[in-house]
């Protein structure tokens, strides 16, 4: 077995690399103070190809598949989870339209994605939805060649900037079955009726735009409906085992920057006349947090390589996206530790990684969910 990358993937790496510590730096502490993004950014990394690789090369995408996404995003990440986030998560749905949505549909979206000349969002949580998708109540109703849609929709990602987002909509209230009652609908954001609102506030990822979502008798051709009618459901949990390897390597990526962030430090600081770094017990932090890298790495190559192949194994995916975020926690929470008094200032980066990291445990489905499909592959 070659746990190595190829000389493709090793250059992938170096220009992801390049372009991040190139871009990012300068503009990631203005971008979490102010919760702003200069779109720029997005556009030169969708010029240099950095952006929906693993989008089919008939729509204009490298064709690459999820493992080379999975290696972009962790150079990212491990540079600043913000920035790395708000450029990344611009094709956000596009892993829908691959699988499930209509050939005019693909046409029509994913070259803009690629070149940078449109946004895509997906929206799904509602206020009384989190974990539950089958839950949502934001309704479409067929009127005619129409469907009429409304509801509200809470952290939408891209909900402000996108120009199309994908809505998780209840289409068959009636259906015996919770799994069969919702479908995703294409929305440009343009039509009459959408209406977004930017999440101030949040702990950490601040240059990711977040939205709340207000949908009144919003109006959209049925053919924007995305896959089959009463779909929805499943064709959300194919998705995620698509973006939760995203996570797997965003979680990699920050944890690696909590690494580097401590030997630096700890290198330097210096405490009753020798430097952190020379004491055992800062040794051993250190040799855990790379431990865990190391891990977690592993488990999403594997995850990530077996799914473009062809073999999506859930529990897998599960488990990398499980044990990279509560790495990335763990390692985030040993470099502030490390740090003391000046990892508690917004002027040293591990600050700013320690708020970005708990979302990993978090979107994309909770570490809680993660443990139960881990488990009722064990216990049925």
């Amino acid at each position: 077995m070659d746990f190595g990358l190829n000389k493709e993937q090793k250059d992938i790496v170096a220009a992801a690399k390049e372009f991040a510590q190139g871009e990012f730096p300068d503009r990631a502490q203005e971008f979490d103070r102010n919760e702003t993004f200069d779109q720029d950014i997005w556009r030169k990394a969708c010029e240099l190809g950095f952006v929906g690789v693993f989008i089919p090369e008939e729509y204009e995408g490298a064709g690459y598949g999820f493992f080379e996404h999975c290696l972009i995003s962790e150079e990212f990440w491990a540079v600043d989870p913000g920035i790395g986030q708000a450029i990344l998560s611009c094709t956000f749905g596009s892993e829908l339209l691959m699988l499930f949505g209509t050939e005019d549909q693909k046409q029509t979206v994913l070259p803009k994605l690629v070149a940078g000349e449109a946004v895509l969002g997906t929206a799904i949580t509602e206020p009384d939805a989190g974990s539950d998708p089958t839950g949502a109540v934001t309704t479409a109703v067929k009127d005619g060649d129409s469907y009429v849609i409304n509801g509200s929709k809470i952290f939408a990602t891209n909900g402000n900037l996108a120009d199309y987002m994908m809505i998780f909509c209840l289409t068959d209230p009636d259906n015996p079955s919770k799994h069969h009652r919702h479908s995703f609908i294409l929305v440009p954001t343009k039509t009459k009726g959408y209406e977004s609102t930017k999440l101030h506030g949040k702990m950490g990822i601040r240059a990711s735009d977040t939205a709340e979502l207000s949908l009144s008798d919003l109006r959209v051709p049925l053919e924007n409906l995305v896959g089959k009618e009463g779909e929805g459901f499943h064709e959300l949990m194919a998705f995620f085992n698509r973006t939760r390897l995203h996570i797997c390597a965003q979680g990699v990526g920050l944890a690696r920057a909590a690494l580097e962030e401590s030997i630096r430090h700890t290198s330097k600081r210096q405490q009753f006349g020798a430097t952190l770094a020379s004491f055992q017990n800062t040794q051993f932090k250190l040799a855990e947090m790379a431990t865990w890298i190391r891990a977690s790495r592993n488990l999403y190559y594997e995850a990530a390589w077996e799914l473009d192949r062809g073999n999506i194994d859930h529990a897998l995916i599960a488990m990398a996206k499980w044990y990279s975020a509560e790495n990335a926690v763990r390692c985030v929470d040993a470099a502030v530790q490390m740090h003391g008094g000046y990892g508690y200032i917004d002027e040293y980066k591990v600050q700013r990684l320690y708020r970005d990291a708990k979302i990993l445990e978090i979107y994309e489905g909770s570490k809680e969910m993660e443990k139960t499909i881990i488990a009722g592959t064990l216990v049925r």
